[in-house]
């Protein structure tokens, strides 16, 4: 059986979800209302799946999350929350949560998460799936512009602004033959094919302005 914690400061919420989850055969072994509450309960109560809201008196579950990833035995979290998944979604599972779900999704949802979150698997759905791909992208990107060097950077921005190779060579001071090296390195070096996408890379990156 899964056994259940439950965190929410709101006493009616926790008998819906209490009395929702019991109808399908789910049992709450725990309910907290705020970080004071639930610390002892995890010393005392083992659980398979802690239900967590975002929005609580003292830590917020964001805080909570933060705390727990920090103990050698964490719960499997899934965050229930009245919050969308734009972007608190995200940034529940960047702290350490398994899945969120809003309060407005119906018990079968519910129930097919913590299943999922019990399993050890993630609970996420399509509109939280693109935002962590976004992100990936993004932290990427970020990290393909550290590994450029100060030089790279001025060329890539160079070429993203039309820029043909011998008036870059004259700008940095280098045969046209080198410069035509240095773009083909940092074409395979960034994995662009072509200038489209170095535009494209270029304004993410903000060496460019958009336009």
């Amino acid at each position: 059986m899964t056994r259940l914690l439950l965190v929410d400061d709101h006493a009616l919420i926790r008998r819906g979800m209490r009395d929702a989850l019991g109808d399908v055969g789910l049992t709450v072994a725990g309910e907290a209302g705020c970080w004071d509450e639930l610390e002892p309960l995890l010393a005392a109560q083992p659980c398979d799946v802690l239900l967590l809201d975002i929005q609580l008196p003292g830590p917020s579950g964001l805080e909570i999350l933060e705390r727990l990833a920090a103990r050698p035995a964490r719960p499997r979290t899934l965050v229930v929350s009245m919050y969308p998944e734009d972007p608190y979604g995200l940034r529940a599972l960047q702290a350490g949560a398994q899945g969120y779900v809003t309060k407005s999704a119906d018990t079968a949802q519910l129930v097919e998460a913590i299943a999922r979150v019990a399993r050890g698997e993630r609970h996420v759905s399509q509109a939280i799936a693109r935002l962590l791909a976004n992100a990936a992208a993004a932290a990427g990107e970020a990290s393909a512009a550290e590994r450029l060097s100060p030089r790279e950077q001025m060329l890539l921005a160079m070429l993203a602004q039309g820029l043909r190779l011998p008036e870059i060579a004259q700008r940095m001071a280098l045969p046209p033959r080198t410069v035509s090296v240095y773009r083909a390195r940092l074409m395979e070096k960034m994995k662009l094919s072509g200038h489209a996408e170095l535009v494209h890379h270029a304004v993410r990156l903000g060496l460019v302005a958009p336009g």
